[in-house]
């Protein structure tokens, strides 16, 4: 199935439409680590060991699959050296990068955010 490119504009306009076009995003990211990971990966590429020792309380287990996840939604890619011990990298594809004004809106909501709880 083909999806043609339709105006941002016209999505906003349309309450069903943006809907739609939330609960993509929201299917790439749901669950608990997949924003954490995104979050670590913002700053560049990162081993699995890297990942799990930035990400408090997240398992091993639980760690590769949210990558896997993530890498199956075009987010990210995973790459092998053949070392010994063997090697693995994750980093964003173009996808993932263009997520980052995401995440920087949500750091600078939250930050506001709790600006005016604390208050």
């Amino acid at each position: 199935m083909k999806f043609k490119l339709i105006d941002i504009d016209l999505i906003k306009k349309c309450p069903e439409t943006y809907l739609l076009a939330v609960n993509d995003t929201l299917n790439v990211l749901a669950g608990k680590w997949k924003l954490p990971i995104m979050a670590s990966l913002q700053f560049g590429k990162k081993r699995f060991k890297d990942l799990e020792k930035e990400i408090p309380k997240i398992t091993p287990r639980m760690l590769s699959k949210e990558l896997r996840d993530l890498e199956i939604n075009g987010m990210v890619t995973r790459t092998v050296y053949g070392t010994y011990p063997v090697a693995v990298e994750y980093e964003f594809t173009e996808s993932g990068k263009s997520f980052k004004k995401v995440i920087d809106a949500m750091v600078e909501w939250g930050i506001e955010h709790r600006n005016r709880v604390l208050k």
